[in-house]
């Protein structure tokens, strides 16, 4: 098997290593994102969910970063949300639209989920590497 070429950000690295899994890999020209949720250093979650979603922005920039990238180099973008009936304005019009950057904009698929480990919103990417 080939070697993973694995993005650790230093703050987090204990937490992805308790929970066993890669937060991102490098790969043929690109960035595969692990899913990224508001959690705080410890792993616990934002309560508020505008703070959560803005946190698991902030998350994943710290990831982008570290891999050399931003989020204008993402090109694909997967979203989970709990209760997204109810949700699903606050994230997209009000909170998403801090982050997201002018058109073009990276395809999108938004899924609707029952569970998310005690969160509310996950973001999960993939950025083309400069």
């Amino acid at each position: 098997m080939t070697q993973r070429d694995v993005v650790f950000p230093a703050a987090r690295r204990t937490l992805y290593e308790r929970n066993r899994y890669s937060p991102a890999i490098r790969s043929n020209g690109f960035l595969f994102v692990s899913g990224q949720v508001g959690s705080t250093e410890d792993g616990t979650p934002e309560p508020d969910l505008q703070n959560q979603v803005r946190q698991a922005f902030s998350n994943l920039n710290t990831i982008l970063s570290e891999a050399g990238c931003s989020f204008d180099d993402v090109v694909d973008v997967t979203i989970f949300i709990v209760d997204p009936h109810s949700k699903f304005e606050t994230i997209w019009n009000v909170v998403l639209t801090e982050f997201w950057g002018d058109a073009p904009h990276p395809t999108v698929t938004a899924v609707g989920v029952t569970w998310l480990y005690g969160f509310d919103f996950e973001i999960k990417v993939i950025a083309k590497l400069p």
